[in-house]
């Protein structure tokens, strides 16, 4: 892990897609049948539509989640991590932009023994904090407490926004994103790890 935080972690927020479970949703193709420009965030470009079309682009978009939800499965690492934060009673959480329809199928799919998940249905989407900051207010924890752990740029702008710890995922190569996480790990295990020396130091 790259940049690990000095404060302590008292409880965990995950990204779902490309974090705990793997997605093949083609964005690219999804903005082009909404008519979405590259530079805009989907889910804005959808809700500033007129209604009708509105209508018929949220169906679209959830036809295509759901879709892929079906072929949703753990990501390396994943599974033991999330069973070492149960396991050290340390509370988790979801907070996903996913249509809570897809978000629920991944989550009983793949048997992931998390119980809150705020969806795109239950508080604005990500890079807006509210889903976070409500988390945090229900475990009664400060929001520096708190990690917030995702692959993408707007998990890392909502870490930020939500004043909790961004943590970043990236499997691959550090993404131009990179420089907003405070943490960067490549595989789940090496926060596992991370979470073992912190009950051990």
């Amino acid at each position: 892990m790259t940049s690990p935080s000095n404060t302590q972690i008292h409880g965990i927020i995950f990204d779902l897609d490309g974090t705990l479970v793997g997605s093949e949703l083609d964005f690219p193709l999804l903005r082009q049948l909404v008519g979405c420009p590259s530079n805009m965030d989907i889910l804005e470009h959808v809700a500033a539509l007129p209604h009708g079309q509105q209508q018929q682009a949220e169906a679209l978009i959830e036809q295509h989640e759901l879709d892929d939800a079906q072929s949703a499965h753990w990501l390396p690492g994943a599974k033991t991590l999330v069973e070492t934060i149960s396991a050290l009673g340390l509370p988790v959480a979801i907070v996903t932009r996913n249509s809570p329809r897809a978000a629920e199928i991944k989550r009983e799919n793949n048997h992931i023994p998390i119980e809150i998940m705020l969806t795109r249905a239950d508080a604005p989407a990500k890079p807006d904090p509210t889903a976070l900051l409500q988390i945090a207010a229900t475990w009664q924890l400060d929001p520096n407490a708190i990690a917030y752990v995702g692959d993408y740029k707007y998990d890392l702008q909502a870490a930020h926004n939500a004043g909790m710890q961004a943590y970043l995922y990236a499997p691959q190569d550090k993404p131009d994103y990179a420089h907003l996480a405070h943490v960067i790990y490549q595989h789940h295990d090496e926060f596992t790890e991370q979470l073992n020396q912190m009950v051990t130091n």
